[in-house]
């Protein structure tokens, strides 16, 4: 039995349906935040730009809203979501270790909380999957009973 075959088998017996809710909620605020990023462009390649550890990554303004907005999606429908949870850790960890660690917790307008709360959600997701009440379930029962 393979690593992702045993974390199916616990996460199928200890993922109560109520964690739907916090799904949803993850799914909607990584929507939430590339839509907001994608109208204010400007803000993201300033941001990208302060940080001197990634050199000449305007490539990012472009691909980390698109990312938030599919990923978000996706997890929302729970379809694909260890994978999604797992192409959004890199930009959380950076979103909290480059960028809001230099600004404070409590300096103003700062999204430090908010990112590792994201990041909290993302790694449990990560390890827990969609859950029973998911595309990915509804999906893989039908092709089981086919």
């Amino acid at each position: 039995m393979s690593l992702m075959e045993q974390l199916d088998a616990w996460s199928g017996k200890h993922h109560p349906k109520w964690l739907v809710v916090f799904r949803v909620v993850l799914g909607l605020s990584l929507m939430l935040k590339g839509i907001s990023f994608i109208q204010n462009n400007v803000l993201l390649s300033d941001v990208i730009a302060q940080t001197s550890f990634i050199n000449n990554a305007a490539w990012l303004t472009s691909l980390v809203p698109w990312l938030h907005l599919l990923g978000g999606t996706l997890i929302l429908a729970g379809l694909f979501t260890r994978l999604c949870c797992l192409v959004q850790l890199p930009i959380l960890l950076g979103a909290v270790i480059l960028v809001n660690v230099k600004q404070g917790l409590f300096a103003g307008g700062s999204d430090l909380l908010f990112s590792l709360i994201i990041l909290i959600l993302l790694l449990f997701f990560f390890v827990e999957g969609g859950g029973p009440l998911s595309l990915d379930n509804f999906l893989r029962n039908s092709a089981k009973k086919k």
